[in-house]
C-alpha cells in the first residue's frame, strides 16, 4: 500500500478542491445555458463538437483509411448523438458536464495539457491527454477517460462500416 506524503496529499486535496469548485461553477453555468443542440444533432451542442471531432479522429486511427476519416468521424458523432438521446436526463447532465470541462479553456488547459483550441491540437497532444487521463492517479480522470472512449467506441462499432475492420459479418439475417 502506498503511503501519501504530505506534499502529495496536499496536491490531491488542492486539485480535488479546484475540480469540485469548477464542476460546481459548470453545473451552475450549464443550468443557465440556453445552448441547444448543434445543427443536425439531437443532443450534442456546438461546444461539444470540436472536442469530439478531435478525440474521435484519434480513436479511429488505424481503423479507418485517411480518405474516409471525415465521414467516419461525422457518422460516429451522429451515432453518439442518437445514443445520448436515449440516456436518462441525469446521465446526460453528467456527460454534458464532462464535455463542458473539456471544452472550456479555463479547465481544458490544466486538465488536458491542450492550451489552445481542440481544432488546433495535434494528434500527439490528444494522445498524450488520453494517456494522461487513462493513467492518472485520480479516479475521476480515469473514469472520464473510460466514459469518453467507451461512448466513442460504442458509437463507432454500432456503424456497419466498422464491422469489416473487426471481422464481424453483421447481424444474422432472417
Amino acid at each position: 500500500m502506498n503511503a501519501f506524503s504530505r506534499r502529495s496529499l496536499l496536491r490531491v486535496g488542492l486539485f480535488g478542491s479546484a475540480t469540485l469548485a469548477t464542476a460546481g461553477l459548470l453545473g451552475s453555468l450549464s443550468g443557465c445555458s440556453a445552448e441547444g443542440p448543434a445543427n443536425g444533432f439531437i443532443m450534442l451542442r456546438d461546444s461539444d463538437l470540436p472536442l469530439l471531432r478531435r478525440v474521435t479522429r484519434v480513436v479511429l486511427q488505424g481503423a479507418v483509411p485517411e480518405a474516409k476519416m471525415p465521414a467516419a468521424v461525422q457518422g460516429t458523432l451522429h451515432n453518439l448523438d442518437q445514443g445520448l438521446a436515449h440516456v436518462s436526463p441525469a446521465l446526460y447532465r453528467q456527460v454534458s458536464q464532462l464535455f463542458d470541462l473539456l471544452a472550456l479553456p479555463v479547465t481544458r488547459g490544466p486538465l488536458t495539457g491542450i492550451w489552445g483550441s481542440w481544432e488546433q491540437a495535434g494528434d500527439e497532444a490528444v494522445e498524450a491527454f488520453l494517456r494522461r487521463w487513462e493513467n492518472s492517479s485520480l479516479a475521476l480522470l480515469r473514469q472520464g477517460h473510460a466514459a469518453l472512449l467507451q461512448m466513442i467506441q460504442m458509437a463507432w462499432y454500432g456503424r456497419s462500416e466498422s464491422w469489416q475492420h473487426c471481422g464481424y459479418p453483421g447481424p444474422p439475417s432472417i
